[in-house]
């Protein structure tokens, strides 16, 4: 379900406390249990002020659950260091622990205080999209003329688009002005934008209480009035001029700044503020450590109303005023005025009905590559397996494995001359202490595992020498490992080539029972989906029950890792347009395929932009259920596979997983030798996940 909703500004001070308010108060009153989610804020985390509004105002009476993804400065210090994707990761797993518990989640975005708009802005896009949230991106137009605000929305609409993020919603808010005129305008310059909501600027809700002075400034109160910390500051004023001339320049709610000696501004500010003459002041705010002479002080208790809120500080006026400058206004749950000001200004200008229903009618769940590999690690860990890597003198191999050992995501067995493969793990400086370290040459199993070889492969004309010389290879060793339980998958290929990799397998494990042919599949992740490639690394020219093979393993691989499979039999032509004797071999195949299984998504022959390209699809295949929606593509031959996983690899950015073999009794899995970390990371998670289809001792 695409739960989450996530509040962006687009830049500082957009004001997007007041829809995240809002939007909550909505939420919470339909009685669903609601999760409020930050992806980055300050530390501590339990000092953040939006974070505090919610648990105070929500949390104590109704099911709503607070959390974030990460602090401030441990996501700096992951970026420094080059690790943005694990820093999206870790606001991932927070996301996911939370959405597990909650029917609808509202993320706020970060808050453009430390660093340039636009990289914020692309940042709190990159993680919408991996949260598969709907955002919500909140523009300021305070200040603004109209054909700024207009030229903003429209850079704002189209920098989602490049992106890939899903608009909910657009807010103009803080505008001034002729809202209706400008949303006319905005609807006018993208006429197919998302639903668009103009909300006015309420000053209340940007004017700093008296208590936030108060405690941005460390003041001590002199004076308190009952409800003086909730009272509004719309300005302030340094009283420097004598008294008769000070009076003149006094303005409704402003705060007076003057050192605390000057007794003609104190006594004239609260007599001003008790006359119908003169505005009414917010309080009094003394500078220079310096507090009203005793007989000041009794004139003061003496008058019979609670007098202004008077605080007092030891900076001088100069830097006094200065800071109360810095001071920002908060929604904050001590100040209910302006939570009504704001929940009423909501509630006038925005159809949160409108907003709910397009959250509830949203497309496909989208899938990032890091959202793939997270829940590649997440599934992995949930059921840990026992992975044999026969290639520990492979320092990518072993970088590998502390990454996995130290996510708790396998179980490991490294392959090769045990003293020198601990040497290269201490030169490394990796801990892998964990990990079981076995030479195939001195290992007690390799007479029996030789045994098991010669009585598998003697009609194949191998001796009892012969199997016993294979079983100090090492991807022999490792998969009869796999074949006698004592381990449930292997990896290999970064060291070795994929014939050096599959062939022990094809000769040990075979395939599973009605499995026709092994075959292998790519997942290719691409910016918001992931799509499944088969087949691109085995079979060189596969015939139409081959082919057909080929298709149901993969759409069972595609659905066993989240990918909902619609099929795509890939050819020159689409239909009934083409003839020939290669189409007509994908025509055969998937006519098998839908015999074998009715109960597929199977269309072909289909040309790939029909099968990926809904405009093209209305065109030739207006009718299927796969054509412009196809998830899974089945290539006719290795040669077409091979290279379009490679061309759409390198030309669209996409990350290539893989390839993943399917149709073994038990998983092994190859690697390319130009393979990274992350790579073999991913595969070994890929390959315990297969392995927990299937019992340990099966």
């Amino acid at each position: 379900m695409n739960k989450g909703i996530y509040i962006a500004g687009a830049g500082p001070g957009s004001g997007k406390s007041l829809i995240v308010l809002g939007l909550m108060e909505r939420l919470v009153n339909q009685g669903e249990r609601i999760g409020f989610f930050r992806p980055v804020v300050a530390a501590p985390p339990e000092a953040d002020p939006l974070s505090r509004l919610i648990r105070v105002r929500y949390g104590s009476t109704q099911a709503v659950r607070v959390s974030h993804g990460c602090d401030m400065d441990t996501a700096r210090a992951l970026v420094h260091h080059g690790a943005g994707d694990e820093l999206i990761k870790r606001i991932l797993g927070s996301y996911r622990a939370l959405a597990a518990e909650c029917e609808r989640v509202l993320c706020a975005g970060t808050d453009f205080r430390h660093s340039h708009s636009v990289l914020e802005f692309d940042f709190n896009t990159e993680v919408a999209n991996n949260l598969d949230c709907g955002i919500v991106p909140v523009l300021s137009g305070l200040g603004q003329a109209l054909e700024q605000i207009v030229d903003a929305a429209v850079a704002v609409l189209e920098s989602l688009a490049e992106r890939d993020g899903e608009t909910l919603a657009l807010v103009i808010n803080r505008a001034g002005g002729a809202l209706e005129a400008l949303g006319r305008q905005v609807r006018t310059a993208r006429p197919d934008g998302p639903p668009l909501f103009v909300v006015p600027e309420v000053p209340m809700l940007a004017m700093p209480t008296i208590g936030e002075i108060a405690t941005a400034l460390q003041a001590r109160w002199i004076y308190a009035r009952e409800d003086g910390e909730g009272q509004e500051v719309a300005d302030y004023k340094v009283a420097a001029m004598e008294l008769p001339n000070f009076l003149e320049h006094l303005d409704d709610a402003c705060l007076v700044i003057t050192p605390g000696d000057r007794s003609d501004i104190v006594l004239g500010t609260l007599a001003a503020d008790r006359a119908r003459t003169y505005p009414h002041v917010a309080g009094l705010l003394l500078s220079g450590g310096l507090e009203p002479a005793p007989q000041v002080r009794r004139l003061i208790e003496g008058i019979a109303h609670t007098p202004l809120p008077v605080l007092g500080v030891a900076t001088d006026t100069y830097q006094t005023a200065r800071t109360v400058t810095e001071v920002e206004g908060r929604l904050a749950p001590e100040y209910p005025r302006k939570i009504a000001a704001a929940l009423g200004t909501f509630e006038s200008h925005v159809d949160t009905g409108a907003l709910l229903h397009r959250l509830a009618t949203r497309g496909i769940r989208r899938i990032t590559p890091l959202m793939f590999e997270f829940e590649l690690i997440q599934r992995a860990k949930a059921d840990r397996r026992h992975i044999v890597l026969p290639e520990a003198r492979d320092e990518r191999v072993l970088r590998a494995a502390e990454i996995l050992l130290l996510r708790e995501v396998v179980t490991l067995t490294l392959l090769g001359p045990v003293e020198a493969v601990r040497e290269h793990i201490a030169r490394l400086g990796l801990r892998l202490d964990a990990a079981r370290i076995v030479d195939p040459l001195e290992a007690p199993e390799r007479q029996a595992y030789a045994e098991t070889y010669y009585t598998l492969r003697r009609h194949k004309g191998i001796s009892r020498q012969m199997a016993l010389d294979a079983m100090a290879d090492v991807s022999y060793f490792g998969t009869m490992m796999v074949h006698h339980g004592q381990a449930d998958g292997m990896v290999s290929g970064a060291a070795h080539t994929t014939q050096h990799t599959i062939r022990p397998a094809f000769e040990i494990i075979k395939t599973t029972p009605g499995t026709r042919i092994v075959s292998s599949v790519f997942f290719m992740c691409l910016a918001d989906r992931v799509l499944v490639y088969g087949d691109c690394a085995v079979n060189p020219d596969p015939d139409a029950e081959q082919l057909a093979d080929i298709a149901i393993s993969s759409a069972e691989t595609a659905r066993q890792f989240g990918v909902e499979p619609r099929i795509a039999m890939l050819s020159y032509s689409t239909g009934h347009s083409g003839r020939g004797k290669d189409v007509d071999k994908v025509r055969e195949a998937t006519r098998i395929a839908r015999a074998r299984r009715p109960d597929l998504k199977i269309d072909g022959p289909i040309q790939y932009d029909a099968a990926v390209d809904a405009s093209v699809a209305r065109t030739k295949m207006p009718d299927s259920e796969v054509a412009g929606r196809a998830t899974v593509f089945i290539f006719p031959d290795l040669n077409t596979g091979n290279n379009t996983y490679k061309a759409v690899q390198r030309s669209a950015g996409a990350v290539a997983i893989g390839p993943v073999l399917q149709g073994l009794n038990r998983p092994v899995n190859d690697l390319s030798r130009g393979c990274t970390v992350t790579d073999i990371v991913n595969t070994v998670a890929i390959t315990a996940i297969q392995a927990q289809s299937r019992p340990p001792d099966a």
